[in-house]
């Protein structure tokens, strides 16, 4: 298993509970939206799609979390979601968690991991 990484952002561009770091991806159907966010510490990335309806889920330009910095929120919806999983916690979700994307924190920047 060959094992690709690209630089995302720097660290010190994901604040814990603060601001994501929006990116893309390129899939056989074209290029889709995903985040990056920092919760306790961690970094997590996610594809920018609520679980309800295909709509991304920041507000404004990476504003992810809610007001209490505890959880992912939808915009549109107000479906809530565990930043460290992106699962389901609330809302209009109906129990469908954020998809996760693999990432890696090290050396001063976060690398988007794929695996093909």
């Amino acid at each position: 298993m060959a094992e690709d990484q690209r630089v995302i952002c720097c660290s010190e561009d994901v604040e814990d509970g603060g601001a994501g770091f929006r990116f893309t991806i390129d899939r056989g159907t074209g290029s889709e939206p995903a985040f990056v966010i920092r919760f306790q510490g961690e970094v997590h990335a996610f594809m920018n799609r609520c679980g309800h309806v295909p709509v991304e889920l920041d507000w404004q330009h990476g504003d992810f979390f809610d007001d209490s910095k505890l959880y992912l929120i939808c915009a549109t919806h107000g479906a809530l979601y565990a930043p460290e999983s992106g699962r389901c916690l609330g809302g209009r979700c109906n129990g469908k968690g954020l998809e996760p994307v693999a990432v890696e924190e090290r050396d001063g920047c976060v690398y988007l991991i794929s695996t093909e």
